[in-house]
């Protein structure tokens, strides 16, 4: 190995090293905050604890509440995730292969979504859930969670598909087989690294969604974690280290979801990249 690629690699290391730090801080200083009083907190939220102090996390455990907005936000983001994944997949299959009039123009109509930020739409969805009768409920969240999730959901997906061997569809159609039962038997046990990237990213989005549940949940029975995050949040004084102790522990899901699916999601993203 040259002089020039040692350098190279010891300033790539370098540069992964000060972003990574830059990702892992905050985290850092989440974790460490949960066994901190508010005053070692405010003096210095990234040193180590005075004395290791169980009690916040131990409460929150314990509280019933925190099991109920932890199941609320599981169930609503699998929902959607598993929405997300039906719809947009079946969609990116027609996309991808059926050619009909209009299709290019439909799918670019789609794609405006991506344009457009999700708290811009807030007013008319509040008013349309409203109108037909979902207010308080978790299909508050979880329909229009899948809707915005829809446009960049269609767009990976027909990248994918469009790469899949076209050999393969004329060998299942040449035996009988359909679009729709070629969508079902090959297309997606196919697309697996592309249904975890998807999955990943509709899950995290809406796990950590705060305005939709926000505008449209009012009962305490339905909230998600990061409005039961707010109630540790007093009228004159917040206890930082019970709402810390509670993000660490909300975090712990999203995490493991995405150290379970890692592995596929460069395949997906880079799936569709190159043709041949």
């Amino acid at each position: 190995m040259t002089r020039g690629h040692l350098l190279r690699n010891i300033l790539r290391v370098a540069f992964l090293c000060l972003v990574a730090s830059f990702v892992l801080a905050p985290m850092v200083a989440t974790v460490l905050g949960g066994f901190k009083s508010n005053a070692e907190i405010r003096t210095n939220a990234f040193a180590l604890p005075a004395s290791w102090n169980w009690e916040f996390y131990g409460s929150i455990v314990a509280d019933p509440a925190f099991w109920r907005y932890l199941g609320n936000s599981m169930l609503i983001s699998s929902v959607a995730v598993v929405l997300t994944l039906i719809v947009g997949a079946a969609a990116a299959y027609v996309f991808a292969q059926i050619k009909f009039f209009g299709s290019r123009m439909l799918f670019s109509y789609l794609l405006l979504g991506l344009m457009f930020p999700f708290a811009t739409a807030i007013l008319p969805l509040f008013i349309k859930v409203r109108d037909v009768g979902l207010l308080d409920t978790w299909w508050a969240v979880i329909l229009p969670q899948t809707a915005f999730s829809l446009s960049l959901a269609i767009l990976l997906f027909r990248t994918f598909f469009e790469q899949l061997p076209k050999e393969l569809f004329e060998a299942a159609y040449i035996d009988g087989c359909g679009y729709v039962r070629f969508f079902w038997r090959f297309t997606l046990p196919l697309s697996a690294p592309i249904l975890a990237t998807v999955g990943v990213f509709v899950f995290v989005q809406s796990w950590n969604n705060f305005l939709l549940p926000l505008v449209v949940l009012n009962s305490r029975e339905v909230f998600t974690w990061p409005l039961g995050m707010m109630q540790f949040r007093g009228e004159y004084v917040t206890e930082w280290n019970r709402t810390l102790a509670f993000v660490t522990l909300t975090l712990v899901p999203a995490i493991v979801f995405f150290l379970a699916a890692q592995k596929y999601i460069v395949a997906g993203l880079t799936g569709g990249a190159v043709k041949g």
